[in-house]
């Protein structure tokens, strides 16, 4: 985390704001441990490059640089939007923003917060945290639109749903059954398997694949 923090410092002073994404708030909020940690700032992908000296373009057309710490790894992505999911799985087009609109771009309100660990503070532009207490998986805005952009997130939330014990929301549940005879061929097999053995190291594996079946995923 200390490295983490040394990206977001520098980004900060010289003007930029930066901030922990996604994932690694969850899990902080729920007192797991993370060492998974990913960034999101305001400053342009060749800004960031700039002030880094050890910098990898990973994804340089979606805003994403990877900076490297002391040998640790750190994704650093310029807060976006994202446009034009035709294949079911990744944007076509992207147009850099701010930090509320890329948080409404995301797949789940628990993995849509912002951490801000120099001022230890929440950033949260989607209930996230209130649905982290309420243990449930709910899509962020509409959840049809959130499965349309990327098929892959119907399995995810079942993992999700999987790892923490908690409920899938009523209307994510409705459109994951809606789209699941979808996922393939938008989805390869690598990716759903990936996903799958995620799945496995969790005490709720068996129960995920019966809800996967439930749904029409199986």
């Amino acid at each position: 985390m200390e490295k983490a923090k040394i990206i977001i410092n520098t980004l900060k002073k010289n003007g930029y704001t930066a901030y922990f994404a996604g994932g690694w708030v969850r899990d902080y909020l729920l007192n797991h441990k993370s060492d998974d940690i990913d960034i999101a700032t305001d400053a342009k992908p060749e800004v960031v490059e700039k002030l880094f000296s050890h910098t990898i373009p990973i994804g340089k057309a979606f805003g994403i640089i990877l900076v490297i710490i002391n040998d640790s790894k750190y994704e650093v992505a310029t807060f976006r939007e994202d446009f034009d999911y035709s294949s079911g799985r990744r944007p076509k087009k992207v147009s850099f923003t701010n930090a509320e609109i890329d948080a409404l771009r995301r797949d789940f309100t628990i993995n849509g917060m912002f951490y801000d660990p120099l001022e230890n503070k929440i950033l949260d532009y989607v209930n996230g945290k209130e649905d982290l207490n309420k243990k449930i998986i709910k899509a962020i805005g509409d959840a049809n639109k959130r499965f349309l952009e990327d098929k892959l997130r119907m399995i995810r939330a079942i993992r999700l749903s999987s790892r923490f014990g908690f409920e899938i929301e009523g209307k994510t549940k409705k459109a994951i059954i809606k789209y699941a005879s979808s996922l393939f061929p938008a989805v390869s097999i690598e990716r759903v398997v990936q996903e799958l053995t995620k799945m496995q190291q969790y005490k709720g594996f068996k129960d995920a694949l019966l809800m996967m079946f439930e749904y029409g995923l199986l």
